[in-house]
């Protein structure tokens, strides 16, 4: 990444009490022009957003000039990779909505999770990756014919958490139109190296997610309240080739000051050298 660094906004926080566009455009007042919308009913959902309600959505993207990077959604509430046939059903119905809603407001990209297993008892990997791809199967070409595309992300719930794997999974399947978002926080927290992990993706890289979290405990906080090494964030970006936006998945009772502290700290950094290692 040369230069400034670009920050883009993702509304995990807000979709609880706020509209997505409304959500946008007041991030818009301030600077910011790439989005990463959640899905949640009363935030952005296919069922509640008719055919003039998205094209009003498409039109005010490109009316600001902003750029609707991906369209997220809570991954706890879906799994492809159920062992159960009626929840992967569910989920991949559900996701085709997210496909087509996305494609329609112009996204790049939709980002997915890989599925996740029981944490007790775990079905093989065998089986829980052929019930993913399977989902990217018949998900690929709904993308295809929306005009966006599938994003698989890095997750540490997941039956496949750490970069290499998933890589593994995907040029298996031999989709090239299939990308990865890496989160450095999901990626930190399984103790997986960041330069390491973005070396393994580079090929399908499309987005990076930034949040902080501690090793202790999972989360998706302001930047500098966890341990994650943002120092060497510049140094790894630059080396890894990525030169896009950092999309900050901040999750925070406070969201408006989490999200401006985060950008404050992440500017403060040097843009020029560093190095980014795993704390001890």
């Amino acid at each position: 990444m040369t230069g400034e660094p670009r920050f883009g906004i993702n509304t995990y926080s807000y979709m609880l009490q706020e509209d997505a566009l409304g959500c946008v455009l007041r991030w818009a007042e301030r600077g910011f022009r790439d989005f990463e919308i959640m899905m949640h009913p009363g935030h952005l959902w296919p069922d509640e957003t008719g055919g003039a309600q998205r094209m009003k959505i498409r039109r005010a993207f490109e009316e600001s000039a902003l750029r609707l990077v991906t369209i997220n959604m809570p991954n706890v509430d879906l799994n492809v990779a159920g062992t159960t046939a009626e929840m992967r059903a569910y989920s991949l119905v559900m996701l085709e909505k997210f496909v087509q809603l996305a494609g329609d407001l112009g996204a790049a990209g939709v980002v997915v999770g890989p599925g996740k297993p029981n944490p007790l008892m775990p079905a093989p990997r065998e089986r829980l990756t052929s019930y993913f791809l399977a989902a990217l199967d018949r998900l690929a070409p709904v993308a295809a014919r929306s005009g966006t595309a599938l994003w698989v992300e890095n997750m540490p719930f997941s039956f496949l958490p750490d970069a290499s794997s998933i890589m593994s999974v995907l040029d298996g399947h031999g989709d090239p139109t299939i990308g990865i978002v890496y989160d450095l926080a999901n990626g930190y927290f399984i103790r997986e190296e960041p330069q390491a992990g973005l070396k393994a993706v580079k090929s399908r890289l499309k987005l990076v997610h930034i949040s902080d979290t501690p090793l202790a405990a999972y989360r998706h906080s302001a930047i500098g309240t966890g341990t994650l090494p943002v120092a060497g964030v510049p140094h790894l970006l630059r080396n890894s080739g990525y030169d896009d936006v950092l999309m900050l998945e901040i999750v925070s009772g406070e969201p408006d000051a989490a999200i401006l502290k985060s950008c404050e700290r992440l500017k403060k950094l040097n843009w020029r050298s560093g190095a980014m290692r795993l704390a001890s």
